[in-house]
């Protein structure tokens, strides 16, 4: 006789078929992307401060000028010099994850208001049936974080779970956490 499987959980079954898809260098060979490459270094921690080790981090962006490699966008290759602006990584065994990439140009709203620079980040792991979705803000952009259509609507004592802060030079950090009085802002999507 067969059983159901259980429907209470996803994986650990991420690196399955997909490590061969993941990027963690969107600039790799390309010296024509227009700004200097910055590295984006965190760690996904759950809700009792532990790593997650088998998950797995996407991340989606525009290029310098605030246009989408997607053929949605309608700038799309309009001289996009071909940057993708998708990248995944598996998360390490200390929940570790990185990536090498460039800050976006503004994009576009919906009330056609340009959005601060930002990456959507979507999480994946053990445990979700959905993955989470966030953004990531860069923390040399005050003013454009204050205007931002999506940071106006998080209330402002948890907007700093969105931003990352310098680290070094080129280096950015923003850590994922997933519950807790420091959780980041998911949304409802």
């Amino acid at each position: 006789m067969l059983y159901p499987t259980s429907s209470q959980t996803v994986g650990p079954y991420l690196h399955i078929g997909l490590s061969g898809l993941n990027r963690d260098d969107l600039t790799e060979g390309r010296s024509d992307l227009g700004v200097p490459p910055v590295v984006i270094e965190g760690r996904v921690i759950d809700g009792e401060g532990n790593p997650v080790p088998d998950g797995m981090v996407e991340i989606w962006q525009a290029d310098a000028r605030g246009v989408y490699g997607h053929p949605d966008d309608p700038r799309h290759g309009e001289g996009s010099g071909g940057f993708g602006g998708f990248g995944r990584v598996a998360t390490q065994p200390d929940g570790g994850f990185r990536f090498t990439t460039i800050k976006p140009g503004r994009v576009p709203g919906p009330d056609g208001q340009l959005q601060a620079p930002h990456l959507v980040v979507s999480v994946f792991m053990r445990g979700l049936l959905k993955h989470l979705s966030t953004r990531m803000y860069f923390p040399d952009e005050a003013g454009a974080n204050e205007a931002d259509w999506i940071l106006g609507k998080v209330p402002a004592s948890r907007r700093g779970t969105m931003v990352a802060q310098p680290a070094q030079a080129g280096v950015l950090r923003w850590n994922i956490i997933l519950q807790g009085s420091d959780e980041t802002v998911f949304f409802d999507i």
